[in-house]
């Protein structure tokens, strides 16, 4: 009978215990945090590694992680778990597209998604300044007038000056721009009531380690990031407009926290 083989090895030698857990052909390998001690670079590297001997093997493979990037290149299904209890489980891209909850939408992307409270009133959800059209086949019809939890991720705004289309915008006034390169997260603030409940808390402990609440926040604002292309214009101090597509709208229950509609699964603006 084929036995199931833990690797658990936190150190450089972890290539000679995955090569001796390999000889013994399990019918599955158990990995819990393997990668957790390694440095940036060699984790990369190891990442590579695990991801090729997957597909070579295709052996059965349990892993766990609390690091969201692994979880989403190595995992053919990712299981997401709070408090012991299941949350969603589903493929990478359906857990990115079709969070169930507002945990699952906080915690998996990076930047993590913008949430806001909003309101839902003719056919429109409206956050503080800032009103944008609920797209056709998302039915909010039973929250008219409430209060909804609104998400939008960072990747899908745009700079409106650099990509022109007819997608409807929102003006905000920038206060930090993060120049990565490749690209340029834009941080500006909402004048509507951040989401500080269990489930985004629970996030940001998972993500961070501990519990984080902006100065932003205490003030009864909202910190939203936009990750745009590298030709924007925009500066700390000036104003910049961000397209967002409204398929790409998240909606959340306030009491529940579950999602409600469906966002729709569109192609990503072009680089």
């Amino acid at each position: 009978m084929r036995s199931l083989t833990y690797v658990g090895v936190n150190s450089q030698r972890q290539r000679v215990a995955m090569g001796r857990a390999m000889v013994r052909e399990p019918m599955a390998f158990l990995m819990d945090e393997p990668l957790s001690n390694l440095d940036a670079k060699l984790r990369v590297q190891m990442r590579a590694e695990l991801a090729r001997l997957r597909d070579r093997l295709r052996t059965t493979t349990i892993y766990v992680t609390h690091d969201q990037l692994e979880a989403m290149t190595l995992g053919d299904r990712v299981a997401v778990l709070k408090d012991g209890k299941l949350q969603q489980v589903a493929a990478p891209t359906e857990l990115f597209n079709r969070p169930a909850n507002l945990f699952v939408a906080a915690f998996i992307g990076s930047p993590s998604m913008n949430l806001v409270e909003a309101r839902v009133t003719n056919g429109q959800v409206s956050f503080g300044s800032n009103s944008l059209p609920i797209p056709p086949g998302v039915d909010l019809s039973g929250h008219s007038g409430d209060a909804v939890v609104l998400g939008i991720r960072p990747s899908d705004f745009e700079d409106a000056d650099v990509w022109s289309s007819d997608l409807p915008t929102i003006e905000a006034q920038v206060d930090v721009t993060e120049e990565l390169g490749s690209e340029v997260h834009v941080l500006f603030t909402v004048d509507a009531p951040p989401i500080i409940m269990e489930d985004t808390l629970a996030a940001a402990t998972a993500e961070q380690g501990e519990e984080i609440i902006s100065l932003v926040a205490a003030q009864g604002k909202s910190s939203f990031t936009a990750q745009v292309d590298v030709r924007t214009a925009a500066r700390p101090g000036r104003s910049v407009r961000l397209s967002v597509d409204p398929r790409r709208l998240y909606f959340f229950d306030r009491k529940t926290g579950l999602a409600v509609g469906a966002p729709e699964t569109v192609a990503a603006s072009p680089a």
